[in-house]
């Protein structure tokens, strides 16, 4: 259930160029599993009006960690907060990551939907799963949080450009490394997430990002189109959805 707090800034810093890791302490009880995502309130004065969805890098019993880019007049805001500072927040939102009962998993992450993997790959570990880690970027100078993956879990990159890692695709590093799994979770950009549909239908769990107005499944803003023509919120019946489920086409 969603839950409305304030939450108290205890570090905000810049990871690469634009993207930044911000660590809140406060009451986290509302969120239950990874996947899930905080809409942040950024300005008293009410611009930008709307709040700003998040994902959530990590969470424990009184923090939370969340790494997003600075891409707009919101998010330059949010880069400017400095420790101290109490943002009202609204957590607990989604549905987030169900486990599968496998017992292999692969981790597959593109650009910024690469955090919310973090978590998971912990919540995995703690049941015996067997973790790997795939992640997009377009180059290496866009790469992030590599280390603390790779405490965790074996680590696979891509890059369009081939500075890092397998030159192209994370499906291109999932067959040149020839990666097994018994369920894959995957976050990241709309165009990788449709090609992961695509490649196997049967054994994903994709991560959605849209805009949003609400968060809470009241606006239909973020509604998208599933293959039996229904129609889920990415904000309420996601973001997390079945690969098997979701509309590739249209």
């Amino acid at each position: 259930m969603a839950n409305q707090t304030f939450m108290k800034v205890l570090s905000n810093k810049e990871l690469i160029k634009d993207v930044y890791e911000m660590v809140v302490e406060g009451d986290t009880s509302a969120i239950t599993t990874p996947g899930q995502f905080v809409n942040i309130k950024l300005n008293k004065y009410q611009e930008p009006y709307l709040r700003r969805p998040m994902s959530i890098c990590d969470y424990d019993d009184h923090t939370l960690t969340m790494i997003y880019k600075v891409v707009g007049t919101g998010t330059k805001l949010l880069s400017e907060i400095r420790p101290g500072h109490k943002m009202d927040m609204l957590t607990g939102l989604g549905n987030g990551f169900v486990y599968q009962n496998e017992r292999s998993a692969l981790l597959i992450g593109g650009g910024l939907g690469l955090p919310p993997l973090y978590k998971l790959a912990k919540e995995l570990l703690k049941k015996d799963v067997e973790v790997k880690l795939v992640v997009g970027f377009a180059s290496k100078k866009d790469a992030f949080y590599l280390e603390e993956f790779q405490q965790l879990c074996p680590v696979y990159v891509a890059t369009m450009d081939g500075t890092l890692g397998t030159k192209g695709t994370v499906i291109d590093a999932i067959n040149e490394y020839n990666l097994s799994y018994e369920h894959y979770y995957a976050c990241g950009p709309l165009p990788m997430l449709k090609a992961l549909a695509k490649f196997d239908e049967q054994h994903g769990s994709l991560s959605y990002e849209a805009r949003m107005g609400c968060g809470f499944g009241a606006c239909m803003g973020c509604s998208m189109e599933m293959k039996d023509g229904s129609s889920k919120r990415v904000c309420l019946e996601g973001p997390v959805f079945a690969s098997s489920e979701v509309k590739i086409d249209g």
